[in-house]
C-alpha cells in the first residue's frame, strides 16, 4: 500500500506537466482475451483446429477451472468453463499488457478511475482490474519472471496456427459517449476515426486497438486476428470443417458459443 500511494503522488505531482497520450505508454497491447465457455472440450478443440496449442492451464479440487490457448508468447484465449445456469456464456474481459503496473494502477487513481490494487494472480503476473461504463471488468497484467507465462515463452506456437496476433476487438455498446470518454480520458488510448464507430489505438509501439460502435442494446462482440492472406485461412477453416463468412477482405468464423473471429489482412508493428 506505501508503495502505491507513493506512486499516485509522484504521477499526481507530474500529471499536468506531462500530455495524456505520453502517460500511458506502459501499456503496450493485448494480453488476453477471456470467454467463459458451455463445454471446455468443444471450445479446445475449436482452437485446436485453427492451429493454436494449449499452453498451460489451472485448476482447483481436482477441476479445470481455466485454459490458456497461446496466440503468441504475449497473447492468450482464456477459457473457463461455466459453473452455474446463471453464468451468461461468452466474452467476459479483455487484458492489457503494461510494462509497471504499480505506475499504470498510481496514474488511473490520480485520473479518477477506480481501480483494485495490484496483486500476483494464479499464473504467477501482476494483475488489477477496474470497472467500464457498463460493469465489465477491464483487467491489467505485467508478466513476470517465473510466471507461468514467461516459462512458456517459446513453446506451444502451433506451426500451423492460423493467426499469431490478436490484433483488435470490436464491441456494439449502449453508450458510445461514455465508453469513448472512458478509454480515451481514462484509459488514455489514443482515439481514431473507424467506419462504423470510434477505434481507439493501445499504444504508438502497437497497432492493436479496440473499435466501439454504438448499438441500441445488447450489442455484439468480435476478435480480429491478423492473418498474412485471407483466402488462405478461409481454406484453412474450411477444411477443418469450420462455416466460414466472407465479407470484402474478412473471413469470419464462429466457435461453438457464438463468438465471433475475423481473419484480416495486415501488418504488425509490435512482435509477439
Amino acid at each position: 500500500m506505501k508503495v502505491r500511494w507513493t506512486m499516485l503522488l509522484i504521477v499526481v505531482l507530474f500529471a499536468n506537466s506531462i500530455p495524456c497520450r505520453a502517460q500511458t505508454q506502459q501499456v503496450t497491447g493485448i494480453a488476453h482475451i477471456a470467454l467463459r465457455v458451455s463445454d471446455l472440450d468443444r471450445s479446445r478443440n475449436f482452437f485446436h483446429r485453427l492451429g493454436f496449442e494449449e499452453a498451460f492451464s489451472l485448476s482447483r479440487d481436482g477441476k479445470t477451472t481455466e485454459v490458456f490457448v497461446k496466440v503468441n508468447d504475449r497473447q492468450f484465449i482464456e477459457l473457463y468453463p461455466r459453473t452455474g445456469a446463471d453464468q451468461p456464456i461468452g466474452w467476459i474481459h479483455v487484458c492489457y499488457e503494461a510494462d509497471s503496473l504499480d505506475a499504470l494502477d498510481a496514474l488511473y487513481v490520480a485520473r479518477g478511475l477506480r481501480p483494485s490494487p495490484v496483486v500476483k494472480g494464479g499464473a504467477g503476473n501482476l494483475i488489477f482490474s477496474l470497472n467500464d461504463p457498463e460493469g465489465r471488468v477491464v483487467e491489467f497484467t505485467q508478466y513476470l519472471p517465473g510466471s507461468m507465462h514467461f516459462a512458456d515463452r517459446g513453446k506451444h506456437l502451433g506451426a500451423h496456427r492460423i493467426s499469431n496476433l490478436l490484433m483488435g476487438i470490436r464491441i456494439a455498446i449502449p453508450d458510445l459517449a461514455a465508453a469513448r470518454k472512458f478509454y480515451a480520458t481514462g484509459l488514455g488510448f489514443d482515439e481514431q476515426d473507424a467506419e462504423a464507430g470510434v477505434r481507439m489505438h493501445i499504444s504508438n509501439e502497437s497497432d492493436q486497438w479496440i473499435e466501439l460502435e454504438n448499438a441500441s442494446g445488447s450489442g455484439g462482440t468480435e476478435f480480429s486476428l491478423l492473418v498474412p492472406s485471407v483466402d488462405k485461412a478461409a481454406r484453412q477453416a474450411l477444411a477443418q470443417g469450420l462455416v466460414v463468412k466472407r465479407r470484402r477482405r474478412i473471413a469470419y468464423v464462429s466457435d461453438p458459443d457464438g463468438n465471433v473471429f475475423a481473419f484480416e489482412e495486415g501488418h504488425r508493428k509490435r512482435p509477439g
